[in-house]
């Protein structure tokens, strides 16, 4: 007799692989892009936006109007 998954339980857990794996994949191009100029090179001539992600990650509407309170503020 073999044990079977649910297939919401199958599709739940498709899912959180396809995350993880994605996650590992980002830090591993965020290890690289820290440690590597000639890799930070490559990847702004073929990948130019994900340059802008690495060096403004909190360019977001939301972080820029907490940024211009803080201003204003302090």
């Amino acid at each position: 007799m073999a044990h079977t998954m649910e297939p919401q339980a199958k599709k739940t857990f498709e899912g959180v692989l396809i995350v993880e794996l994605v996650d590992i994949w980002g830090a591993y191009l965020f290890k690289k892009m820290n440690t590597g100029q000639n890799f930070r090179q490559t990847m702004s001539k073929k990948f130019p936006f994900i340059l802008e992600v690495y060096y403004n990650p909190l360019n977001t509407p939301e972080c820029m109007e907490s940024e211009s309170k803080i201003k204003k503020n302090g």
